[in-house]
């Protein structure tokens, strides 16, 4: 075992699937979490640290990838794959400083409603309210994007791996007994 390579097979192929999963798991609650700060409260500190999870695991896809890259004909397909493979940190990135700031300002607003009133209500309210705002439609634009860019690589990853590798028909071999 190495870290290229696990019970001969290429890493890259068993640590995509935590992105696969990571990514849209992370974007699914980072949206839930701005439009729900009760379902951001109940996540706590889980919701920043998916995120981190979810970005950590991207540039080691990355890296695994890049490795098995060098280890295989390259063709377009290869070459497609690891273009948009290339694009997903940002996503990943994105996810991550949402996440931390919407569980950031749910923990700073349950401590302001937790204190005594200083300012007034209204004006506190309008600029949550903004905030919120903010927060939903940035998360919904940067979710949206992880998982579409996610879809598409794993699209393109699955054309390279399997174009031409399989035939259409039964070959009656390994078939129904």
């Amino acid at each position: 075992m190495s870290l290229t390579v696990v019970n001969g097979l290429p890493v890259h192929v068993l640590i995509v699937h935590f992105v696969v999963v990571l990514v849209p798991l992370s974007a699914l609650a980072v949206v839930v979490c701005a439009i729900w700060p009760s379902a951001a409260r109940r996540m706590g500190i889980v919701l920043p640290v998916l995120a981190l999870v979810t970005l950590a695991s991207v540039p080691l896809a990355t890296e695994a990838g890049e490795w098995l890259e060098e280890h295989v004909d390259s063709n377009a397909l290869v070459r497609r794959h690891a273009e948009l493979g290339d694009g997903l940190l940002p996503w990943a990135a994105g996810l991550f400083v949402l996440a931390t700031a919407i569980w950031w300002t749910t923990r700073k607003s349950a401590a302001a409603q937790a204190a005594p009133a200083g300012r007034t209500r209204s004006a506190t309210s309008r600029s949550a309210l903004v905030v919120r705002v903010a927060a939903v439609v940035l998360s919904v634009g940067v979710a949206a994007g992880a998982v579409v860019d996610v879809y598409r690589i794993g699209d393109s990853g699955a054309k390279a791996a399997w174009q031409d590798g399989f035939s259409k028909t039964a070959t009656g071999e390994g078939g129904a007994r």
